[in-house]
């Protein structure tokens, strides 16, 4: 995984079109991985993040719409954005309907370009941030004993002491002690805080 470079995967079967965006998009700064058809792509695809996708809809061997449903049924979750001249309302619907980020039209503008890359882009930072803070939290929990998960799963359902301590038939210094060694290990600073940490689980 890169934390420094943006990774662009291009499929585009034109040549002179795939290297005017690679120009372009390099010159944005962005790291491009280039293929002229999406078979050679599945072929050499390794996941990079974060990234986006960046494809021709309509293509010699494969179209767009069947690339990008091959990627989400081996659980490839990365922005597609698709490129096309001819595409019928049909195919952009389904494309949509299956998670396309977004469609350009040709011919289009490099700025139009980098816009709509650069929101596919910071979508899916924001995805790999929620997946990296979610297996944190994964392994956070593991460190808790079975009294102190109970006692997380039932302050997130509202539970305050007095209900704790019938709950978990203990007293009350004991149920506070949990609370405690809880907050802790899951660095938690308010109530607040764990109720939002429970939200996304």
């Amino acid at each position: 995984m890169s934390s420094h470079k943006k990774h662009i995967f291009l499929i585009e079967d034109d040549q002179a079109l795939r290297l005017d965006l690679i120009d372009a998009l390099q010159f944005a700064g962005y790291s491009v991985h280039d293929f002229g058809d999406p078979d050679q792509f599945l072929l050499e695809f390794r996941p990079l993040v974060p990234a986006v996708l960046i494809t021709d809809m309509r293509m010699p061997n494969k179209t767009g719409i069947q690339l990008q449903e091959e990627l989400v049924s081996k659980g490839h979750r990365l922005p597609i954005i698709f490129i096309s001249g001819e595409s019928t309302d049909q195919q952009i619907v389904k494309a949509f309907n299956n998670g396309a980020f977004d469609f350009l039209l040709k011919p289009f503008g490099r700025e139009a370009l980098f816009s709509v890359v650069a929101k596919a882009m910071e979508k899916d930072i924001i995805a790999m941030t929620d997946h990296i803070r979610k297996a944190q939290l994964t392994e956070s929990l593991k460190m808790l004993s079975p009294r102190e998960r109970q006692v997380f799963e039932l302050m997130a359902k509202g539970y305050g002491n007095k209900e704790l301590v019938e709950a978990l038939g203990v007293s009350l210094p004991t149920v506070k002690e949990y609370k405690s060694e809880m907050m802790y290990k899951l660095r938690l600073r308010s109530l607040a805080e764990l109720m939002a940490l429970n939200s996304s689980i």
